[in-house]
């Protein structure tokens, strides 16, 4: 039934829905001939008879059975009409974008009084009745649709109202439009694209910056981050440490409110890559087909995209260096190796890029293996102060790990982890960011908990999965 309501028209569809309830009729009937059947054959071996007058007592079987035929009919011709109706308005809705795109831009002119020329347009314009069709083409750029009632972007710039608007939208479970995503991944892309691989970050004297450890789609902890430390800006900068990304049930909505803080102020916010924002990672940890049913299939080459632009690690004031894995696996690499990276592809499976996204620290010295898998690995204290010492940097900052107490700090006072998706994969940790001030730069480490229990993503994701009406009428 499902399958004929997907695939043929509406008027085929509800002749369909009356076959349907009379095949109903005929199966029911014939499940009760066979039920009857069965019940004789146990009645007469089990030879239960009534006290009155002896005749086999089959009543309390006959009218569960009764009963049943009742609710199978009921509840398959409800559930056949439920079908026909929603399928009905879908298909109403396709025929009516499908008439706007059809719709002629030809215009007529005459020649000698009696010749006429059919004039088309230039094959470079695009008509106002042409655009209406770009919500399926994700570059294309601004075109909303009209059933769309979330926040709007004025002109070209993305604005802090429109930010604002966009986040209060998410925490109601809705979604932004497509033409509003396409612009904020483009836009995004193109400020990303012309970073170095390694970005230095100047902090006034007397300023500060915040710097989040990994998110993992925790939408309601990244705003109650902004709550207890601010709204991003140029006067309260943040820089987030990658993995913001997978295994979350928010992920969409948390890239798209750091990548739309980017956008419109990119001192305020800055965004490093994590092992997780990769196609490889996404695929397996949940975030491509989040961005599938959100989205659509285009949207996860998009984020891909903006992905492979984002920068590799992060130096502070020339003091702190800041990436989401780690140091090295060879000695004697210098600020400036990193800064040539080509980070514009896929993590590779080795070589300093793959060090800065996947290797942790060990209480141990030198190097040791990871339980991360193959060529993963583990540096000690003496790696960690050498690495400082060749650069003249004071500190490193990584994230990569789940914490207790939402940080670690290790190697001697030079390596502090930071984690900021507390309750991360219901195993009760907190959550923590750190700030730096100018001059000295020393780390006020804040944790915070989870504002949200499991129970609570568990219910958004089941609401969205049961929202019939914006699946098959918005996002289909």
């Amino acid at each position: 039934m499902l399958y004929l309501h997907l695939k043929i028209g509406c008027k085929t569809s509800l002749r369909c829905t009356l076959y349907a309830w009379c095949l109903n009729f005929v199966t029911v009937f014939n499940e009760r001939e066979r039920l009857m059947t069965l019940q004789c054959r146990f009645s007469i071996d089990d030879a239960k008879y009534d006290d009155d007058d002896g005749r086999i007592n089959r009543t309390g079987t006959l009218l569960i059975v009764g009963a049943t035929i009742v609710m199978v009919v009921i509840g398959s011709g409800v559930l056949s009409l439920t079908l026909a109706i929603a399928q009905s308005r879908w298909i109403k809705d396709k025929k009516g974008r499908k008439h706007t795109k059809s719709t002629s831009t030809r215009s007529i002119t005459v020649q000698d009084h009696h010749k006429t020329k059919i004039k088309q347009p230039k094959a470079k314009t695009k008509s106002n009745m042409e655009k209406t069709t770009s919500q399926e083409q994700p570059n294309s750029g601004t075109y909303v649709e009209p059933q769309y009632s979330g926040s709007r972007i004025k002109g070209d710039t993305i604005t802090l109202d429109f930010v604002k608007k966009m986040m209060n939208d998410f925490k109601e479970q809705k979604y932004l439009d497509r033409g509003y995503a396409s612009k904020i991944l483009l836009q995004t892309k193109k400020i990303l694209k012309a970073l170095p691989s390694l970005v230095d970050i100047t902090v006034p004297h007397g300023k500060h910056v915040t710097v989040c450890g990994d998110v993992h789609g925790q939408f309601y902890d990244l705003l109650n981050i902004f709550e207890l430390n601010g709204i991003p800006s140029e006067e309260n900068p943040y820089l987030f440490n990658g993995d913001f990304v997978d295994r979350g049930s928010f992920s969409v909505e948390v890239a798209f409110t750091l990548f739309a803080f980017k956008c419109m102020s990119p001192s305020a916010m800055y965004i490093a890559r994590g092992n997780h924002e990769s196609k490889s990672m996404n695929k397996i940890f949940g975030f491509e087909g989040e961005v599938r049913a959100k989205l659509n299939d285009k949207f996860v080459k998009m984020f891909a995209e903006v992905f492979n632009c984002l920068p590799l690690a992060h130096v502070i004031n020339k003091k702190v260096f800041v990436v989401h894995g780690g140091l090295f696996s060879v000695d004697g690499v210098k600020l400036s190796q990193i800064r040539s990276i080509n980070r514009f592809c896929e993590p590779p499976d080795e070589g300093l890029m793959h060090d800065l996204l996947w290797s942790d620290p060990q209480p141990l010295p030198g190097r040791g293996p990871s339980k991360r898998g193959n060529r993963c690995f583990c540096f000690g204290e003496d790696v960690t102060k050498r690495f400082l010492k060749d650069n003249n940097l004071d500190l490193v900052v990584r994230s990569h790990k789940s914490m207790h107490k939402g940080y670690e700090i290790q190697h001697d006072g030079k390596l502090i982890t930071v984690f900021s998706a507390p309750n991360y994969c219901d195993k009760g940790n907190k959550g923590a960011f750190i700030r730096f001030e100018a001059p000295d730069l020393k780390p006020n480490i804040i944790t915070f908990e989870a504002v949200v229990s499991i129970f609570h993503y568990l219910k958004s994701v089941i609401l969205y999965y049961l929202n019939l009406k914006s699946v098959m009428l918005y996002y289909v």
